[in-house]
């Protein structure tokens, strides 16, 4: 929930100007007051778009630079890399003031000068361009300008509101003030594979987080889920992070009564099961949540048959005994699993012996994927906690099975067919090749008889 401390921000008495990039931003303040057009005059004021004069000085670089004091210069090096940089703003688009002038001349409140925002400020500085849409669709037409109105909902947000947390994350929390990146960018601290540290900075800081009572071991929990896996082995950018699940800019933990719904998002069909099931209305009503109950909510792991019915690793076993309803429902849906996915595992080990036999099965191996598109409809089904449902999905997977394995068992049959075939004409053959050799060695000791004898 807390932020790490402003001194990327507070610290630093102007952002800088590094490049001929920034010269249309420096515009705006170097020309004459007849010749500007809304200059920035303050915090709720809205940098203008840059122009494309270039100031002839730049004395906040110049100055940070040759103070010798990191805590100056850091900031001018790091916003090198800045997407603000490469769209041509500088540090007056955030800090006011004029960047011709020398010394605390160039820091003059009267030229808009505000210095490093305050926590409550930093809101407002981003938002009076980020929540402009007209202003930000010269830049990024498909970026959303609700981020501070989502911002003043969060957990985040109404803290800072209500209670003026000095620890609650504000915005350069996740965006560091002098180099942020667009989320595609790797290196961005909000980039999929990121963020996660990004949140963790915090959450996962046990001192940081003493004050609020919540755990610190989400991130390493995340970090051990399938969620995980799909992104950093898998290389799946789209898996689940941090605020796919909470919100970004509107962050907050899900409540009981709609947890499914954000799971919802991704898993839609065992979400809309689920929500039609006496489970979502028994879980609501003693404060369980939903999803995950079963599943758990940041260390997610793979999905098994084994979750289901009353096994040892059966989650269904931490509520339901044998001789209650719902013991012998999940018995009787992990009965059904099991027999569509044992019929079909026969069924393609078949079809795959008399493959490699050379027998041509094509057909009904491309058939079988239908049993296996029932098992999966199967599996989903179980979240709505009726045998039926279940049963109805299995009942047309082991027809599809049934067939398969009957097309395994009529290849294999002829397989021998061919080999019991083959035997008989090679033992034929052979028979006949030794009647010939027989037959000649006769002729020729018959021809030899009638030479000795003339």
């Amino acid at each position: 929930m807390s932020g790490p401390p402003m001194t990327a921000v507070a610290g630093i008495a102007a952002l800088v100007l590094l490049s001929p990039a920034l010269a249309a931003a420096r515009a705006v303040t170097s020309a004459p007051p007849s010749d500007r057009v809304a200059a920035p005059a303050g915090p709720a004021a809205r940098p203008v778009a840059p122009a494309a004069a270039k100031p002839a000085r730049d004395s906040c670089a110049t100055c940070h630079l040759e103070t010798g004091d990191d805590r100056l210069a850091n900031p001018v090096k790091a916003y090198a890399g800045d997407i603000h940089l490469a769209k041509g703003f500088g540090c007056t688009a955030c800090h006011g003031g004029d960047p011709n002038e020398d010394g605390m001349e160039a820091m003059d409140p009267k030229k808009g000068y505000i210095g490093a925002p305050d926590r409550r400020r930093a809101i407002q500085v981003c938002g009076r361009c980020h929540s402009d849409a007209r202003f930000m669709r010269q830049y990024n037409p498909s970026l959303r300008v609700d981020q501070v109105t989502e911002y003043a909902t969060s957990v985040h947000g109404r803290r800072l509101r209500e209670q003026n947390d000095p620890r609650v994350a504000t915005c350069t929390s996740c965006h560091p003030a002098h180099s942020i990146k667009p989320p595609s960018d790797p290196a961005s601290s909000v980039h999929p594979l990121r963020v996660a540290d990004t949140c963790g900075r915090c959450h996962a800081d046990a001192k940081a987080m003493a004050a609020y009572r919540i755990p610190t071991d989400q991130r390493d929990k995340y970090r051990r889920s399938v969620h995980w896996k799909a992104m950093s082995v898998k290389g799946d950018l789209s898996a689940p992070t941090c605020n796919d699940c909470h919100g970004n800019h509107g962050a907050a933990p899900p409540g009981i009564s709609w947890v499914g719904n954000v799971c919802g998002q991704c898993h839609s069909v065992q979400g809309e099961l689920f929500g039609r099931s006496a489970h979502a209305r028994v879980f609501t009503d003693i404060g369980v949540p939903g999803c995950v109950a079963c599943h758990d909510n940041h260390e997610i792991h793979e999905t098994g048959d084994a979750m289901l019915g009353l096994g040892d690793e059966a989650v269904c076993a931490s509520c339901h005994k044998p001789d209650d309803k719902g013991g012998r429902t999940a018995v009787a849906m992990r009965g059904l699993i099991d027999s569509l996915a044992t019929e079909h595992d026969g069924a393609r080990a078949l079809l795959t012996r008399a493959e490699h036999a050379g027998i041509e099965v094509s057909e009904a191996q491309f058939d079988l994927n239908g049993a296996k598109d029932a098992l999966v409809k199967a599996r989903a089904a179980i979240h709505g906690v009726t045998v039926d449902a279940v049963k109805q999905e299995i009942d047309g997977g082991l027809a599809i099975a049934a067939k398969a394995h009957a097309r395994g068992v009529r290849a294999l049959e002829e397989l021998r067919f061919r080999r019991t075939g083959l035997a008989i004409s090679v033992v034929i053959i052979a028979a006949l090749i030794a009647a010939l050799v027989l037959k000649i060695r006769q002729v020729d000791r018959r021809q030899a008889a009638g030479e000795r004898q003339a």
